[in-house]
């Protein structure tokens, strides 16, 4: 499927996961109201199983960011991005692959997990721009982030895809990876941007 059908969409795992991650954390309760102040409440009662809009990502988690404050959204976002890579690692990524990656050399086995995640940022990044360069450490970018696009922020605050990232290449690449992320457009950068060390 091309960027293009896609455009403006993402996967609902950005909304499953948080609602998970936030019945978990905080209660049934505080997701229901956080989900209907941000006009999303209809996703309460039925969690989407399509692509949802991008829009509505990027509303989630302002709110999330505007209830719970920076250390509890960054959590419950934290917790989120984890679960999305276990959905993944259970049901997007062939185990014959997983194997294979875990046996390659480290190097060879970023590059071909990256080249994978390249090619399916159209369930991820939206309309924003996602790049990823080698390296030691691997740099992922994201253009106008659909996670902080327009709202401001003093530190970065898209741990959901820190999170996601670093699950992934713990388990697939070397299970002392860790991500940071060094720039973020909510704290005033160009772009969102994350450092992989593996």
């Amino acid at each position: 499927m091309s960027d293009a059908a896609h455009a403006g969409r993402i996967g609902p795992n950005a909304v499953i996961r948080l609602a998970e991650a936030l019945d978990t954390i905080e209660s049934k309760a505080v997701t229901k109201r956080l989900f209907t102040a941000a006009g999303l409440g209809d996703y309460v009662d039925a969690l989407p199983q399509a692509m949802v809009p991008e829009d509505d990502v990027t509303l989630l988690h302002r709110r999330l960011r505007s209830d719970l404050g920076h250390g509890r959204a960054t959590t419950v976002s934290w917790i989120a991005g984890q679960r999305t890579a276990d959905y993944l690692l259970a049901n997007r990524i062939p185990k014959p692959v997983q194997r294979m990656l875990k046996l390659l050399p480290r190097r060879l086995a970023a590059f071909i997990l990256l080249r994978a995640i390249g090619a399916h940022a159209w369930t991820f990044a939206g309309t924003s721009r996602f790049t990823w360069t080698m390296g030691r450490p691997v740099t992922l970018s994201f253009e106008d982030c659909p996670l902080c696009r327009g709202d401001r922020a003093a530190a970065p605050c898209c741990s959901y895809y820190a999170a996601t990232f670093e699950r992934l290449f713990r388990t697939l690449i070397n299970a002392d990876a860790a991500v940071a992320e060094t720039a973020c457009i909510a704290a005033g950068d160009d772009a969102c941007r994350f450092e992989i060390g593996y």
